[in-house]
């Protein structure tokens, strides 16, 4: 990707503005998506200054605005969607607009823009519970959200542009990332900004699903390397770790590295629907292993230390409301 002009859309969430840091740390210029609003807030954005990052304010759901955007560039990570599960629950065509109609428009803009690679995001939720571990790129799809299912429907959408017009695309598949920026709606900052805040019974949801959790550097390697891979076009390819752990042990594992002693009280709300709840994600990351060499450089623990040293900066953690449930 050398001296190519790089597009991030959904640059101003907790995975874009790392990806966006990393892709200018390594010397690319950089068009960063901000979604517009009339406050001119950049999300995650806010405070990097460099002289090759171009910020833009829009919005994937105008195909009009993808075409300018799209303009110009060499290679797209496409990560712009809405990703909360909860408020899938309640506001489902806001995902189907966002994800799927929005990839559509991304995934046009790039083939008339004559766009040189396109990595498309997708999510490990799209697996639903495991029906077999470690699960691989075979592994059927199982929307068991509006949330899940409107990503089913965006990667469709991507590769029928690589089979239909031989658009040069990926679908990087992601499991549980994890971080400093990343939103309360998830469980790993839901409990770091409670100990962090003194409150000494955390609220949470189910603890018995398990996760195959990855810190967000390591996942923006994986976003990397597969661009810089011709033998990952028009492949589905898991980023992951092949581990899991319990929502329950990591807040154990949490409460040590804080040295704190909260205890675990259920909050009905944050509990999904028994049909709806994905159980056990454990990623097979041998297909990327094979393409690019990736393997992960954080443990759990590591990811976890950095990214709690994070939010006891008091300007981060004032960002966060931890006595709101956030969906």
């Amino acid at each position: 990707m050398a001296n190519k002009k790089i597009l991030v859309t959904g640059a101003d969430g907790f995975i874009g503005s790392h990806l966006t840091e990393m892709l200018l740390a390594r010397g690319f210029e950089v068009r960063a998506l901000s979604q517009y609003n009339s406050f001119n807030y950049w999300g995650w954005l806010e405070g990097i200054n460099h002289p090759n990052l171009e910020v833009i304010s829009g919005d994937v759901r105008d195909p009009h605005f993808c075409q300018k955007l799209a303009k110009g560039c060499d290679t797209i990570f496409h990560l712009a969607a809405l990703i909360a599960i909860p408020y899938s629950y309640i506001a489902p065509d806001s995902y189907i607009e966002t994800n799927i109609t929005g990839t559509l428009n991304m995934c046009q803009a790039a083939l008339d823009q004559g766009v040189k690679r396109i990595i498309h995001t997708s999510t490990s939720e799209v697996y639903g519970t495991a029906n077999y571990v470690p699960i691989d790129e075979k592994h059927p799809l199982q929307p068991q959200s509006p949330y899940s299912a409107s990503k089913i429907g965006a990667d469709a959408i991507a590769m029928s542009f690589y089979n239909a017009f031989n658009l040069p695309l990926t679908i990087a598949r992601p499991f549980n990332t994890y971080g400093p920026r990343q939103s309360a709606r998830a469980v790993i900052p839901t409990i770091i900004t409670q100990i962090a805040s003194g409150i000494k019974e955390i609220k949470l949801g189910d603890l018995t699903p398990t996760r195959d959790f990855n810190y967000v550097k390591d996942t923006c390697r994986g976003f990397i390397q597969l661009s810089e891979c011709d033998s990952a076009m028009g492949e589905t390819i898991n980023i992951g770790s092949n581990t899991e752990i319990s929502v329950g042990d990591t807040l154990q594992l949490i409460k040590k590295l804080m040295n704190s002693d909260v205890v675990f009280t259920s909050d009905e709300q944050r509990i999904r629907p028994a049909n709806s709840e994905v159980f056990r994600l454990c990623c097979d990351n041998s297909k990327i292993n094979k393409l690019t060499g990736f393997k992960p450089e954080f443990s759990i623990e590591k990811g976890l230390s950095e990214t709690i040293e994070w939010f006891l900066i008091p300007e981060n953690l004032s960002r966060y409301k931890a006595m709101i449930y956030n969906q």
